[in-house]
């Protein structure tokens, strides 16, 4: 069997070329036929995947791409009507595209994603698409447990060949002057696959990037004006995780606060801080619990193991809070 082709992001395109993008239903594009303006108009590949030309009648889009179908058309044209006629094709709206996302993103599945409409004046036959951004954003970002240097794209080639297309979006974070994006296809398959128990990624810089969810969910409970869940921006700290549930009450020992953060694998870490100036560093994560003791209470965890099972700590308050 032969090795699927592996494309580095060096070879990315940030546009649409009309040598690789094939045509579909639903994609629209002018025409123009040089010194023949009466050719000039705009084009929507019908569901039968052909446009209709003046003259020539219907002629078969889907499948080619636009230099392709510029031959077809100056060949009719030529054979019967034309003398070496010559034809310029432009996209200018993109057809909705389907691509199906796997691993650790939040909404997993297929996904439809619209395309944008291209400005003429960029240059010709130069679309914009949906990228892999814009996939991965609209299925609510990366998880905690992502590991962004060996995202993938499977597709097939103009050709029907299979090829691999593998990202490392943390080298962008990190180096690069510009983020990697590519451009989607219709039919791609991305997989974001998970990093292994012992390797680890600064989960706050990938936070501050356009893949992170839009927001998240913390449980603040305790001394707290609205407690419960909250939904904060991925990089928010303690602090304003409080505010978002109200603040504290005038009965919370706020240097005594208590955090808590469960992992997937079951490992609870806690830590207690003094939150009297309402200013940390600690960026939270989702599912992370915050707890704002009473005045009288010694700490935010004793406070929350007179309220549940001590010797069930640590299952109950996710149970509870749920």
């Amino acid at each position: 069997m032969a090795e699927t082709p592996e494309v580095t992001p060096s070879q990315f395109s940030q546009g649409i070329s009309s040598y690789d993008y094939l045509l579909g239903s639903g994609d629209q594009i002018a025409i123009e036929v040089v010194g023949y303006p009466e050719f000039a108009d705009n084009h929507v590949v019908l569901p039968d995947g052909t446009i209709s030309i003046p003259l020539i009648g219907p002629v078969q889009a889907s499948g080619r791409t636009l230099s392709s179908l510029a031959n077809a058309i100056e060949n009719q044209l030529g054979s019967s009507y034309l003398v070496n006629p010559i034809v310029d094709l432009s996209l200018l709206t993109l057809r909705p595209i389907s691509v199906t996302l796997s691993g650790e993103v939040h909404r997993p599945g297929p996904l439809l994603l619209d395309s944008l409409q291209t400005n003429r004046n960029e240059g010709p036959n130069t679309g914009r698409g949906p990228t892999l951004v814009n996939a991965l954003i609209e299925a609510g970002g990366v998880t905690n447990f992502a590991d962004i240097r060996e995202i993938t794209v499977r597709r097939f080639d103009a050709n029907g060949r299979p090829e691999t297309i593998a990202l490392n979006f943390w080298d962008s974070l990190v180096s690069e002057p510009t983020a990697i994006n590519l451009m989607l296809r219709d039919g791609d398959s991305i997989i974001v696959p998970r990093l292994s128990p012992e390797e680890s990624l600064d989960r706050t810089l990938i936070a501050r990037s356009t893949i992170a969810p839009g927001t998240i969910r913390v449980k603040v409970v305790g001394e707290v004006m609205n407690p419960g869940e909250v939904q904060v921006t991925p990089d928010s700290t303690l602090s304003s995780a409080i505010a978002t549930a109200g603040g504290p009450t005038d009965d919370a020992k706020l240097r005594k606060v208590a955090f808590i953060r469960m992992d997937e694998y079951e490992n609870v870490t806690t830590q207690e801080l003094d939150l009297r100036n309402l200013t940390d560093s600690i960026q939270v994560q989702d599912g992370d619990v915050i707890i704002v003791p009473k005045t009288g209470v010694s700490t935010g965890l004793d406070f929350a193991t007179r309220l549940l099972n001590p010797l069930r700590f640590f299952t109950d308050i996710w149970r509870i809070l749920d």
